[in-house]
């Protein structure tokens, strides 16, 4: 297995840890993609909690403006240089109740349109040959391009719903190649330590 590759957190403020290694790997339940070792952080507000949960969030849609952290910045979690960045795909409502079901069952199809389907607007940085994805992030809110070289703690974008995303969140993961179809999951740490899943973080 690959070492660790230690980053810092690519936020403030408060978040949720899901689909995290702590809890099972591969995270997201599959190795394709490379996202064996990915971590989706959900932001939340002061009280721990994302939006509150409603009639209209069972049966319904919901604006990505209705969550806490949509619109939050989104730093560079680590040195490096910036191989792909993209912001042309709109956030779309968040679907957390019956209409979850029906999004879900099209994830298929999203994902044999291949990886940039499933990511929504992204960036890509290289560092040391490792690749950092982050991923979901707010339509036209990207700040950075191709070529470009950034350091931990730069602003590269910010917290949106774009690509496969039920509710706002930032999907980080690392991997071997930036060809997501043969890439392998790399281990990541944050400060030296994984993020147990549940666990609110203080950044």
């Amino acid at each position: 297995m690959t070492d660790p590759l230690d980053l810092v957190y690519p936020f403030t403020g408060r978040w949720l840890a899901q689909n995290s290694p702590a809890n099972r790997v591969p995270s997201h339940g599959t190795h394709l993609f490379a996202s064996t070792y990915a971590i989706d952080f959900v932001p939340v507000a002061d009280n721990g909690r994302t939006a509150r949960f409603a009639l209209r969030s069972l049966l319904g849609t919901e604006p990505p403006e209705r969550f806490p952290g949509f619109g939050r910045n989104i730093h560079a979690p680590v040195d490096g240089v910036v191989i792909a960045a993209l912001q042309c795909e709109p956030d779309h409502p968040a679907y957390r109740g019956l209409r979850s079901l029906g999004y879900a069952a099209t994830q298929s199809r999203r994902a044999s349109a291949g990886w940039p389907a499933l990511a929504g607007n992204h960036v890509l940085i290289e560092t040391r040959g490792i690749v950092v994805a982050l991923c979901h992030l707010q339509d036209s809110s990207v700040q950075v391009r191709a070529g470009q070289p950034v350091r931990a703690g730069d602003l590269i974008a910010r917290c949106g719903n774009s690509g496969n995303s039920t509710e706002p969140h930032v999907h980080v993961q690392a991997v071997d190649s930036a060809d997501f179809g043969r890439a392998r999951g790399v281990p990541i740490t944050f400060g030296g330590s994984l993020p147990v899943n549940g666990q609110l973080i203080n950044a």
